[in-house]
């Protein structure tokens, strides 16, 4: 990610990993576009970051699972030709039985998690590959490599982003565009919401410490970043089982096993 110039618009900037992603990029000399719901919480974290790095700061407060205001942060990306950085880390999460789930809260989640990431994405990477610059850093989990039988839309959701994210990486393959996917485990934050949490604490890391790995990881071109995975190999390994699945289903005609043949 280049330093200085340029400006970043961060989702869920209010508190947690979008807090710390402004105060980081602020400090690299980014100007800042930070969107969030609760507007006293921006023009907090706004006069801190103006006072201590002397950045632009715009707030747009905006609910991103609301139409309107999806709307409003896609047509930024679209008329501001001066952003050149783009982190989707607006996110919910929710816990519980599929069965028991409250279906507007699961709506919710699906509007912010997956369709207002892909929104906004889809918004800046046709102009940062036009322009041939710009970063996408998109929040994914380390739960979308797992089902989950008490987190069923919130593990789909991650997966979802973890494939969108490859995919866009493989289009912007060949040009200046960085796509990073930062995929972090359990982070203090204000993700359960008051409740304790079912994880152990030792399991959980600092939003500071993920968001400085995060960036690290993107200096040097690590475009899937996990930063509490210390064998890289076990990634790679993942990578490669995913690509032999592909290989080895590359045919129209059924398995032995079911019997059928087809003429």
């Amino acid at each position: 990610m280049a330093d200085g110039n340029g400006v970043a618009l961060v989702t869920g900037a209010s508190s947690g990993i979008g807090a710390v992603y402004a105060e980081r990029l602020a400090a690299r000399g980014k100007d800042l576009i930070l969107v969030a719901r609760r507007r006293d919480r921006l023009e907090e974290l706004a006069a801190s970051l103006r006072q201590k790095f002397d950045r632009k700061v715009e707030l747009v407060e905006a609910d991103l699972a609301d139409p309107a205001g999806l709307a409003a942060v896609e047509a930024i990306l679209r008329s501001r030709s001066e952003v050149d950085t783009l982190v989707n880390n607006a996110g919910l999460g929710a816990t519980g039985a599929s069965v028991t789930a409250d279906p507007k809260a699961v709506e919710h989640l699906v509007m912010v998690n997956v369709l207002a990431l892909t929104m906004l994405s889809l918004a800046a990477a046709p102009l940062f590959i036009e322009r041939d610059r710009g970063t996408i850093i998109n929040l994914g989990s380390l739960i979308a490599f797992k089902a989950s039988a008490f987190a069923a839309a919130y593990c789909a959701s991650k997966a979802y982003v973890l494939n969108f994210t490859r995919s866009l990486q493989a289009e912007c393959a060949g040009t200046n565009v960085k796509v990073q996917l930062v995929i972090p485990g359990p982070v203090h934050t204000e993700f359960f919401g008051g409740k304790k949490s079912p994880l152990p604490d030792h399991l959980f890391m600092s939003a500071e410490t993920l968001v400085e790995c995060a960036i690290r990881g993107l200096d040097d071109g690590e475009l899937i970043c996990i930063p509490v995975l210390h064998d890289h190999a076990v990634l790679k390994n993942y990578l490669d089982a995913c690509q032999g699945m592909t290989d080895a289903t590359q045919t129209a005609e059924p398995a032995a096993r079911y019997g059928i043949v087809v003429l």
